[in-house]
């Protein structure tokens, strides 16, 4: 084997691990996405028949969507890559997953504070000049 079919399998190995990470990070994110919606009280409805998963497909991905029905709003989150199913909620719910949803970015920020400041309290003399 060369040195070029050598760098093209370590590329393509690293391309497919960073595409593999990427893909992992995506699927926790719309796991939380999907739980929050779920304890806001949003309704979940599977795709169990070829004409609605043709119609997920259609939808906008991944995205908490407004649509008019009758006079009122539905929010509808689609979710053709994982569950194949879709969220619908109404104002109410709406609201609940905003607070829900603040609720985990502060606990979030307050979670990585608290590890950065663990960081800095960290004794990083005790290892000696670093030489550079």
């Amino acid at each position: 084997m060369g040195i070029e079919n050598i760098r093209g399998v370590i590329i393509a190995a690293s391309v497919a691990g960073l595409m593999s990470g990427c893909a992992a990070i995506e699927r926790n994110e719309v796991t939380d996405i999907e739980q929050m919606l779920a304890a806001s009280g949003f309704q979940i409805k599977y795709a169990d028949t070829p004409d609605k998963k043709a119609h997920l497909q259609t939808l906008t991905q991944l995205k908490l969507v407004p649509h008019n029905e009758n006079d009122s709003v539905r929010f509808i989150y689609a979710d053709a890559k994982y569950c194949q199913c879709l969220y619908a909620g109404d104002g109410a719910a709406y609201q609940r997953y905003q607070q829900l949803a603040i609720q985990k970015s502060i606990a979030d920020e307050q979670r990585q504070a608290a590890m950065m400041n663990e960081d800095a309290a960290m004794n990083w003399g005790m290892w000696g000049p670093w030489g550079w």
